[in-house]
């Protein structure tokens, strides 16, 4: 990753809102880096070398967003989101796994565990930045006050509920964006290109997994309403079909 390759290329950014986005990155120069940039993009950003840093922060302030690394001093990153989705007053930050771990079985841990996005080093930045503003946009997006249904399973869209017959079902950000844009085109085939980009808001070759890892996971999560999504193979998902 190099500076340079953000340099010049600033000004394509107009300065919105200032968010606040939290770095744990125990890499110096890496976490100083990530910071410069999101700051020249219009950000606000603070770093953290721990996952004891992080939670004195998170004391203070909460986020918009938290970059975090996997390998860390002390507590990994996988037990940091654990703990950040798990707490009512953190479980709903957008979180970004950034780390040189690269293998499949790391990437699905980190979704399955409730990140939104998952980053591999070595990356471009330019990538970087369209990935967390991706994510950004997608957790800051105003749903309007209707409710959708597929037979007994429903959703109260305003308030970000999910129902089965008289059961209240617990689904995070992305579980729960993915379950309403197949409600909002019931009996339609969505491909996977088709969602990623609508929940994840970006088209990157090669992360179509990451909705399969969520289909199933959502799947487990609405016990038997998980019935009710199809996998049609070689081309995506539908609901209600």
């Amino acid at each position: 990753m190099e500076k340079m390759s953000i340099l010049g290329k600033t000004e394509q950014y107009a300065k919105g809102a200032r968010e606040m986005i939290y770095c744990v990155e125990d890499e110096r120069n890496i976490r100083e880096l990530l910071i410069y940039t999101l700051e020249t993009t219009g950000f606000q950003a603070k770093g953290f070398e721990n996952g004891k840093e992080l939670q004195k922060a998170l004391e203070e302030e909460v986020p918009e967003l938290i970059l975090l690394d996997i390998m860390l001093p002390g507590e990994d990153g996988y037990s940091i989101l654990e703990k950040l989705k798990n707490n009512s007053v953190t479980r709903n930050i957008p979180v970004i796994m950034v780390t040189a771990k690269e293998a499949e079985y790391d990437k699905v841990r980190g979704l399955e565990g409730g990140a939104d996005d998952y980053i591999t080093k070595p990356f471009g930045m330019m990538e970087f930045v369209a990935r967390v503003k991706a994510v950004l946009r997608r957790s800051s997006r105003q749903v309007e006050d209707r409710e959708l249904r597929c037979s007994d399973l429903y959703i109260k869209v305003k308030r970000h509920e999910v129902w089965y017959k008289e059961r209240k079902i617990d689904l995070t950000r992305k579980e729960f964006e993915l379950l309403l844009y197949l409600m909002e085109n019931k009996s339609l085939v969505m491909t996977r290109n088709q969602i990623l980009c609508h929940v994840w808001g970006y088209d990157f070759d090669g992360e179509t997994r990451t909705v399969d890892v969520h289909v199933r996971s959502l799947r487990q999560k609405l016990g038997e309403a998980g019935n009710y999504i199809e996998t049609v193979r070689g081309v995506g998902y539908r609901i209600g079909a």
